[in-house]
């Protein structure tokens, strides 16, 4: 899996992870959906990587995963860009559309 990052959301995740150690989870949330297949992504910032999950390459020095399950969710090639004005993102790829609001959350210890 690819994600390109455009320069604006490289920036806004590099100043989200700051100093500290973490990776970016892309994740595919289904809480509150319904059921499995009906979710929402969303970005985690998590303290590793775990056995279960997938490097995500990105071609920038952010690092970013995605769990071997939920990766069937999303495209091969994906783009990530971010709202200027506030830590929302969006993530399209060539076929679709993901969202336009989608947020990130620490979750670092």
């Amino acid at each position: 899996m690819k994600i390109q990052l455009t320069p604006q959301a490289e920036l806004k995740l590099k100043n989200k992870l700051g100093d500290r150690p973490g990776s970016i989870r892309l994740i595919y949330d289904t809480e509150g959906c319904g059921c499995a297949v009906n979710g929402v992504p969303g970005l985690r910032i998590v303290d590793e990587p775990t056995t279960e999950d997938l490097a995500v390459e990105t071609g920038s020095s952010v690092p970013f995963v995605v769990n071997r399950r939920q990766a069937v969710f999303f495209e091969d090639t994906m783009r990530l860009d971010a709202d200027p004005e506030a830590y929302s993102f969006s993530l399209d790829s060539s076929g679709q559309s993901y969202g336009n609001h989608i947020q990130i959350s620490d979750d670092r210890a």
